[in-house]
C-alpha cells in the first residue's frame, strides 16, 4: 500500500532533520574493520586447525571446530551491523520503492 503525499512529506521531513543533527551520526554504532579482517583470518585459521587436527585427535578437531563455530557467530553479528550501517544511510525513497522501475512496453 503506496504512502499519502502527507505520509511521504513528513517522511522527507525526518530524514532531513536526521541529516542536519550532528549528534545522530556520533550516535550511531561503528564496527572497526580492523576486528572484521581479524575475524576472517581467525576463522581461516581455525578451519585450517580443525581440517588438521583430525590428523593428530579427534578431540583437538572438536575444539578447533568449536572455535570456528565461535568466530563465525563473531563475524556475523559484526557483518549485521556493517550492513544495518549502510543500509540507514540509503535515502527515504529506496525504502518506499521510489527506486523501482517501470516496465517497458517494448510494442
Amino acid at each position: 500500500m503506496p504512502l499519502s503525499e502527507d505520509e511521504q512529506r513528513i517522511l522527507r521531513q525526518i530524514e532531513q532533520e536526521l541529516q542536519q543533527d550532528p549528534a545522530f551520526a556520533t550516535r550511531v554504532h561503528r564496527v572497526p574493520r580492523h576486528r572484521l579482517a581479524l575475524l576472517s583470518l581467525g576463522l581461516a585459521a581455525a578451519i585450517a586447525v580443525t581440517v588438521l587436527g583430525l590428523a593428530v585427535s579427534y578431540w583437538l578437531a572438536f575444539a578447533a571446530f568449536l572455535g570456528v563455530l565461535a568466530i563465525a557467530v563473531s563475524l556475523e553479528r559484526e557483518l549485521r551491523v556493517i550492513l544495518r550501517e549502510r543500509l540507514g544511510t540509503l535515502p527515504v525513497s529506496v525504502w518506499l520503492g521510489g527506486a523501482r522501475r517501470q516496465p517497458r512496453d517494448d510494442s
